[in-house]
């Protein structure tokens, strides 16, 4: 690992650490930066295959609530422990986007982008019309919060639980994309034609990425399940997988830092648009247009570049 990695991994486990002091304990923000590394988890995962493997995935909202339901189904109907349904629900992911990617990976051009945009609405059709086992329209409730030692798992202890999981799963990213097989998926990114003359497996390293960044987004699925009690399918729409695709390309793809930076933006963002609603899809498209317009490689490559200006001034 990097050492800029290491010293940046540190100051985020800091900031995480002292940030419900510094909040004064407030629940709202809390909440906030709960929501901010459920984010980050996704788009961690999409930003892998997109930045590095160069697969465009408009479904991963479907994963997403692959992870929420199987974690709720079975703890809210089935009384499963909630760790169990975690790992089923990760499971279940993991075979269903190999499913999905071993067919459509082998293909050249935009075939993956296609495929998980089917696959994301067939899965909302059936989140909404299983109603006995999803609740359907009305969402599904009673899903229990996480406990341990018969303690629950809220509020600051839940923010710590949810970074935990980010940083876990960011230290492991680094190393990947740091490795043989992260030097392989830039290969495939530059030119698969390339990178096969060469001796790249490009089908299975797409895939293989392809399948983390489920498992990430189930990840995330059950751990936001089991935060809020309550899901139903709007949060597991189009539009959402169109918000996770927005947080790679304005945070920037082709890093996982900027990934995550996207994420924490686009999370706060709709906290100060509330007022705002019929705007709401405007302001995103204005934000998308500024951003690859004049920082086409991201929000945090264009800071990079203008402190480098700066330095060199």
């Amino acid at each position: 690992m990097k050492r800029d990695d290491l010293y940046t991994l540190l100051c985020i486990l800091i900031t995480v650490s002292l940030f419900p002091w510094l909040a004064g304990g407030n629940q709202y923000f809390i909440s906030l930066l709960i929501f901010m590394g459920i984010n980050g988890i996704i788009v961690m995962g999409l930003g892998m295959l997109m930045g590095y493997a160069g697969q465009i995935s408009l479904g991963h909202a479907a994963f997403f609530g692959i992870g929420a339901y199987s974690s709720g189904i079975l703890t809210a109907k089935y009384a499963f422990h909630p760790f169990p349904a975690f790992f089923i629900g990760v499971l279940l992911s993991a075979i269903i986007a190999f499913l999905v990617g071993k067919p459509t990976l082998r293909l050249k051009g935009h075939y993956m982008a296609v495929a998980t945009l089917g696959f994301g609405e067939i899965l909302f059709i059936i989140f909404n019309e299983l109603s006995p086992l999803t609740g359907g329209p009305s969402g599904l409730s009673g899903i229990p919060s996480l406990t341990f030692l018969g303690h629950p798992i809220e509020g600051t202890i839940y923010l710590y639980l949810v970074w935990g999981f980010l940083l876990l799963l960011l230290l492991f990213s680094l190393n990947v994309i740091n490795s043989r097989v992260g030097r392989a998926l830039r290969a495939i990114h530059g030119s698969e034609l390339a990178a096969n003359a060469m001796g790249v497996d490009a089908s299975r390293y797409k895939l293989q990425v392809f399948i983390l960044s489920a498992i990430y987004a189930s990840m995330a699925g059950s751990l936001y399940a089991h935060f809020v009690t309550f899901i139903s399918p709007s949060s597991f729409s189009f539009m959402f997988s169109i918000l996770l695709l927005m947080m790679v390309v304005v945070g920037g793809a082709e890093t996982i830092w900027g990934s995550l930076l996207g994420a924490m933006l686009l999370t706060l963002l709709p906290e100060y648009l509330r007022g705002l609603e019929d705007f709401e899809v405007l302001a995103y498209g204005a934000i998308l247009m500024v951003v690859l317009l004049f920082m086409p490689q991201g929000i945090l490559e264009g800071i990079r570049k203008l402190l480098g200006k700066k330095g060199e001034g």
